[in-house]
């Protein structure tokens, strides 16, 4: 039996104190040889892959933040998908009718896939990022911004692929 692709958030615990000794137990193991306890007493080896997940989950809800985990497959509505970039709708619609971010329109209403989404908030956090490298780059050039020189840092590409 399959469970179908849905979204699910998690909110913190009225009582996170209880999930320190849990996160402490977490950040002070290895990742390799962790394993689960079922109920019935079955020991469930973990990939590291997952009990990273599992140490995220708990940090950030040790922090009082929710946690969404939602399937890359999912498709959303414009109103979710804004949510996630923290856009207004309108700006939303904008980035989807540029071509920015693919969507479907089945009927009335856009649909967009939350991996498109994501990809799309990346090659932004990028873009800003490489923004202000090259900011920073032209200060240095005019002699207006100079860093210490023990002080190491890395710029960015523009894009994903380096170019």
């Amino acid at each position: 039996m399959t469970t179908p692709l849905v979204e699910r958030t998690l909110l913190p615990p009225d009582n996170r104190e209880r999930l320190g000794g849990v996160l402490a137990a977490l950040t002070t193991r290895r990742t390799t040889g962790a394993a689960l306890i079922s109920p019935d007493g079955k020991r469930v080896d973990l990939p590291p892959e997952i009990f990273e997940v599992v140490r995220e989950v708990v940090e950030m809800l040790t922090q009082g933040l929710a946690i969404t985990i939602a399937p890359h497959q999912m498709v959303l509505s414009t109103t979710e998908a804004a949510d996630i970039l923290g856009v207004s709708r309108p700006t939303l619609v904008r980035l989807l009718e540029s071509g920015e971010i693919p969507f479907e329109q089945p009927g009335r209403h856009r649909r967009v896939r939350l991996a498109d989404v994501l990809a799309y908030h990346e090659r932004a956090r990028r873009h800003r990022a490489a923004g202000l490298d090259q900011m920073v780059a032209d200060a240095e050039d005019a002699g207006l911004y100079d860093l210490p020189t023990d002080m190491g840092f890395e710029r960015l590409p523009a894009d994903s692929d380096g170019e």
